[in-house]
């Protein structure tokens, strides 16, 4: 009886022991991972001028097909976020109004207003700025002219809506606000998911797996880009830093710049809610999410990641889906 007892004494300090240590790991783990990362803010920056009427208006004209040459496009035909839309178009490669085919993937209208910069060459600094091209590139929306596109506003009802957002201008439709509303709007697209439920203290928010995907993302250096609550969008890198990319032909900031010390430099994406877009990488190369984690593995760290660490960080990044819905008509977060 005496033995008995000795033998469930020990069980029980080595189960006291094992879960103490399973419990150190877990504190460790997470204290890394907020130190690296930390959850998304709250708020975008500049969006404490953005007032109900300009939002509401914004959004509108996210879904305004009079917008392309031939109101056949809005924003959201290649950055849907309608139906749980991770805010691309899910294509190799965008396509225009016209039927052109772009060189470059679409990138996520979600968060994007946390970045340092937009597009992929980070040629535009805030989505004002980049809110303007895509209406008047021909390869995109295609519209002829701002005056164009101010005009099919007017004629299309939008002046009380316009004048309610910019309630201190005389003419206040204009094209420069038709890309503030728009940006205002975009300021909006906040993801929630479960790793910031992680971050903020619950055990439960990852799975085994998923947080051995996190551990390898902090330990095999990931994090020299993908950094900050984005975990990415913070700074422009070379793509093939180490292994070159395969392809060539797009020179990526160099293109912009012509300073051929930038050749295939690009904006490093961010990973929230990035399992949701593919095809992946700046010209939609990567098919699958687990092709991405390799091929991003070896092309920027020279590492081979086996295949149990391509499933397991490819697992972890897909906890970082957004669990945030969409729904038609702005409203206010009472929460």
């Amino acid at each position: 009886m005496f033995r008995t007892k000795g033998l469930l004494v020990i069980a029980f300090v080595f189960c006291i022991n094992v879960g103490s240590q399973q419990g150190f790991a877990q504190q460790d783990l997470r204290l890394r991972a907020n130190a690296i990362f930390g959850p998304i803010p709250e708020a975008m920056p500049n969006s404490e001028d953005d007032t109900l009427e300009k939002i509401r208006l914004g959004e509108r004209l996210y879904f305004e097909n009079a917008l392309s040459v031939n109101r056949t496009q809005s924003c959201n035909t290649c950055h849907n976020i309608l139906d749980g839309g991770a805010g691309t178009d899910k294509l190799k490669t965008a396509i225009g109004a016209l039927g052109t085919i772009g060189k470059r993937n679409t990138p996520s209208t979600w968060n994007a207003g946390f970045q340092t910069s937009q597009n992929w060459d980070g040629s535009a600094k805030t989505l004002a700025e980049q809110a303007k091209s895509p209406i008047l590139n021909k390869q995109e929306m295609a519209l002829g002219s701002e005056k164009e596109a101010v005009k099919r506003l007017r004629r299309a009802g939008y002046k009380k809506e316009f004048k309610a957002a910019f309630p201190e201008q005389a003419r206040a439709l204009n094209y420069e606000n038709i890309v503030q509303a728009l940006a205002a709007f975009q300021r909006t697209l906040i993801t929630q998911d479960r790793f910031d439920d992680y971050l903020n203290g619950d055990d439960t928010a990852l799975s085994a797996q998923e947080q051995r995907g996190l551990e390898l993302v902090l330990n095999k250096g990931c994090i020299s880009c993908h950094s900050g609550p984005l975990m990415g969008g913070r700074f422009l890198m070379k793509m093939g830093l180490v292994n070159p990319y395969p392809n060539v032909d797009d020179k990526g900031v160099a293109d912009v710049t012509k300073n051929k010390a930038q050749e295939f430099f690009f904006k490093v994406p961010g990973l929230r809610n990035t399992a949701q877009t593919a095809p992946f990488f700046h010209d939609g190369a990567g098919e699958t999410l687990e092709q991405a984690v390799f091929d991003t593995g070896f092309l920027q760290l020279g590492i081979r990641l086996n295949d149990k660490e391509v499933a397991d960080i490819s697992s972890f990044l897909r906890a970082l889906d957004n669990t945030r819905s969409f729904e038609r008509g702005y409203k206010v977060d009472e929460n």
